[in-house]
């Protein structure tokens, strides 16, 4: 017996942005032209930027991005959690700096940072600048995670008499297939709105999800790893809403899809790598307001991992559990 998935996504007619943003233009454009100082003197330069406490956030959060870089570890990557990369003990004696201020002096000596020092170095700098930001721990929806731990650090920020969040490492840039590190500045980890930061962010206390009703946290874990095609897509829904799909040989995945607008083109494969020759094309004509079927059967060669492209860009990716067949010997 055939087995059928439905999964659907829903494609606004712009890409996502944030809502009620301020225009920034004029502060991301002045940052680059700040140098390298110490914690106090840098914060006092870059709040000079703002008028408003939302604007000297900006202009802190885009310094970071422009100036520091992430801290590739031979190796590989997530080795350590972010508690422990910083073994120094948190001594706020008169004669020893409290440890954030020693990480951020740190990260502005060496110009790379992991998760840890990144987030501590913005903590400080808003603190400097009058602005009240926590360090946030917790879990990261991150593509070479399978299992998760206390793996990542963010913060929220408090403006305008509230709390807001965001990523100022993801915000920054990007890891190759090959472990380098690649510049990339992402506006979405900005202020984000608490309903969408949860998709991929799960602090261990709950009041950080500035939720009324978070999610447990097995609904965190069990949905399908998101790659930043879905945010530049505007994916506002899908299905299954489970990360890992339970087939066997000779089952076929019913791929479909409903858009709004023009969909350039669409891919599913086992590969992450976008293969042209697999590829499907529509027009404007063919897509606007229709489904999309695609059909994938799954053989004995079928892989773990199941990747969907949208406008040549990763957006989602699912586990598949393949049952085969075990042959039994002749007696």
């Amino acid at each position: 017996m055939k087995l059928f998935l439905v999964i659907l996504f829903f494609l606004p007619l712009r890409f996502y942005c944030q809502v009620g943003q301020t225009n920034f233009y004029a502060i991301d454009n002045r940052v680059g032209s700040i140098s390298v100082a110490k914690t106090d003197t840098l914060a006092k330069q870059l709040a000079s930027l703002g008028k408003t406490d939302r604007e000297k956030v900006r202009a802190i959060f885009r310094w970071i991005t422009e100036h520091i870089d992430y801290n590739v570890m031979p190796g590989g990557r997530g080795k350590k959690k972010p508690h422990s990369l910083y073994s120094e003990p948190d001594d706020s004696s008169a004669a020893l700096p409290p440890l954030d201020e020693r990480v951020a002096a740190k990260v502005l000596k060496t110009g790379v940072a992991f998760c840890d020092g990144y987030s501590r170095l913005f903590k400080t700098l808003c603190e400097h600048a009058g602005i009240k930001a926590e360090v946030i721990y917790g879990y990261a929806r991150t593509n070479n995670n399978r299992r998760f731990a206390v793996n990542h650090t963010w913060n929220s920020v408090y403006i305008d008499s509230s709390w807001y969040l965001l990523d100022v490492t993801w915000a920054s840039g990007v890891l190759s297939y090959g472990n380098e590190y690649i510049r990339q500045y992402n506006d979405f980890y900005f202020l984000t709105p608490p309903d969408e930061f949860i998709r991929e962010h799960y602090p261990e206390h709950l009041q950080w999800t500035l939720l009324k009703d978070p999610p447990v946290y097995r609904e965190f874990a069990q949905s399908p790893f998101r790659y930043s095609g879905f945010v530049k897509a505007g994916v506002s829904s899908y299905f299954p809403t489970k990360g890992v799909i339970d087939v066997s040989v000779g089952d076929t995945i019913l791929i479909e899809l409903k858009v709004r607008s023009e969909v350039r083109d669409f891919l599913v494969s086992e590969s992450p790598v976008r293969d042209t020759a697999q590829l499907t094309k529509f027009s404007t004509e063919k897509t606007s307001g229709e489904k999309l079927v695609f059909k994938y059967d799954i053989t004995d060669a079928t892989g773990e991992w199941l990747y969907v492209f949208c406008n040549e860009e990763l957006a989602l990716r699912y586990k598949l559990n393949v049952k085969k067949e075990i042959v039994k010997a002749s007696d």
